[in-house]
Formats: structure tokens, sequence, C-alpha cells
């Protein structure tokens, strides 16, 4: 769950210089120029800062832990002003503490401004593409890992484009099912540790940590790689969770939901997503069992709930009052 405050308010995450451009650089977004020393300055803001009027003397309104991107206007400005003068307005932005500085559509810096960097240890970077754009970027990029995240025991698989998480004890059988779905043409995303983030439109994403990623765990076989046994259309990085599927051992007096009309969810990041409890026996094909989960969860999220409508035919057939309102069908 997302860290808490002793007050019980969210603890804001906090990343550092070298987490983002260790990101932006495999994406191709940023290339660092100098200040290699402040890679452990943090960044807290998943929104950049783009002031042209830092470099006229008005340092108020600046945040030190934000981005600080520079784009062909404050570049052009900065060109014209006389050397003198340029390394003074420069001196006095790098000596705020800045986190990282951006140069937005390639245009290498001034040697001034590459002087304070090195001088202060500021992180300084370049960007390939224009302002709007590289803002744009490096938004989604801030807004992935600053969001808040935590790291669950499962394993994450596309099913009929319904992102579906399996959980359960050690050795019920998560990682063959994932394996018996692969075979069946769906895409697996994550084995044994399932990065989760909680993105700002409420959605919840999952992934593998970087070392595990393909990679899937079948008893009696060892480790494989997805990718290279199944080709590459069957694996993806990332998934949104839309369902979470709780794998439980068969207990022979145990009640299990047989109906289908309690909309069970499973608390993640503070949001609830859908859940269903299915137990594991032998003979049972979980494979088709979890795909017709599947199916039926895209159903329900299209506004067609079979048991509901089922049991409301029913009880008009017998004569018997609504049991759902008509917005819950």
């Amino acid at each position: 769950m997302p860290m808490t405050s002793e007050t019980g308010l969210p603890v804001a995450k906090v990343i550092s210089v070298g987490e983002l451009l260790d990101r932006a650089d495999n994406d191709g977004v940023l290339r660092l120029v100098s200040g290699r020393k402040g890679l452990s300055r943090e960044i807290t803001h998943p929104r950049v800062q783009k002031s042209g009027l830092i470099l006229v003397g008005h340092t108020r309104g600046v945040v030190p832990s934000r981005v600080q991107v520079f784009g062909e206007t404050e570049m052009s400005f900065l060109a014209s002003l006389e050397p003198r003068v340029r390394a003074e307005r420069l001196e006095n932005l790098f000596r705020l503490g800045l986190s990282l500085v951006v140069v937005t559509r390639d245009v290498e810096p001034p040697e001034e401004m590459r002087a304070e960097s090195k001088a202060t240890g500021t992180p300084l970077a370049v960007a390939p593409l224009r302002s709007s754009d590289a803002i744009q970027t490096l938004h989604g990029l801030l807004d992935a890992l600053l969001a808040p995240s935590q790291t669950l025991h499962g394993v994450l698989i596309d099913v009929h484009g319904i992102g579906t998480l399996l959980v359960g004890p050690s050795g019920i059988g998560k990682s063959e099912c994932a394996l018996f779905l692969i075979e069946r043409g769906h895409r697996f995303v994550a084995d044994d540790q399932v990065i989760l983030t909680l993105q700002p439109s409420g959605i919840i994403v999952g992934r593998a940590p970087p070392l595990l990623r393909h990679h899937l765990e079948v008893r009696g076989i060892g480790i494989i790689n997805v990718r290279e046994l199944f080709g590459a259309t069957s694996v993806r990085d990332e998934k949104v969770v839309h369902l979470v599927v709780e794998l439980c051992p068969w207990v022979k007096d145990e009640s299990f939901d047989r109906l289908g009309l309690d909309d069970r969810t499973y608390p993640l990041l503070g949001e609830q997503i859908p859940m269903l409890r299915i137990p594991v026996r032998s003979g049972r094909n979980m494979a088709v069992i979890l795909e017709v989960a599947a199916r039926n969860q895209l159903l329900k999220r299209a506004g067609h709930h079979a048991a509901r409508r089922f049991v409301e035919t029913l009880s008009g057939a017998l004569g018997l009052p609504d049991v759902f309102d008509s917005g819950d069908q």
C-alpha cells in the first residue's frame, strides 16, 4: 500500500534525477550533458516548470525540485545577452539548487550554462523534441515514476483484453494457469512479483520488475523465457488491472459463490478492483474458467450482469418484487 505519515495522510513519493534519466535515456527522451554529480538530487513534482522570467532575475515561484525546461524562446534570449551578463544570469539561476535543467530542440547549451552546471553539480540534459512535445513526454514519465506503487506476489496476464491479476497462496498453481493461458494465445505480463502503480486517472497498471520481465517459473521445468518460447506477441510490458482472481484450495465444507450476485472487490492502492474467488482442484480446466471469468467481466463492464438478469427474470416469473435496481443491471 502507499506509504502514509503518522497522521495517516499519504507521503509524497520522491524520485532521483538519475531514475528519471535512466527511464528517459531508454526512451531516447533525454541526454545528459553535464552535472553527473547531482544525479541523486530529488524530484518531487510530476509537472515541469518553464519560466523565462527566471533569466531576468525573477526567481520567485521557482521550485527547485521540479524539472526546469528551457525552450527556443529562453535559449534565444540567452544568446542575445552579452557573455558577461549571460554568465551572471546563469550563475544566479544555478545557485538555486535546481534538480534538473533540460534544454529542448537538441540545442547544445552555451559554455556558460555547462560551466555553472559543473560548478554547482546541477544535472543538465538535452531533449531532441520541441518544447511542447518534450514537456508532454516528461509529464508522462514523471506521472509513471511518481505514482503511488506497491509490489504484490502474483501473476498478471492479459486475457481477452482484461488485465487479470492472479493471487493466492504459494504453490496453488498461478504460474501454471498463466502458462495454460499463454498457450491459448493470451499475453503474459508478470510472474511472482507484480509492480502496481496508480495512475492520475485512477487506473492501476501492473508490470514486472526489469530483471524478471518475460520470465515465468514453472515447477519441474524451471524458469522459462515466454517471449523466446512463444514469440513477441505472447508478452506485453504492462497492463491495466481490471480483475483480481484469488485462487484458493478446494475445501469441501466451504461455501463458494455459485450465483455470482455478489460483486466482491479487492483493495489495491486505495482503489477497489473487481474480484473473484475461484477454488482449485484436480480435474478443473483452469484456463477455460479464467477465460470465462475475463469474458464475463467484459460483459459486466458493458453493463450486462447475467446473474442479476437471471434472478430478475426468475423473480418476475414468480411474481416476486425486483431484487435489484435497473441501474445495477
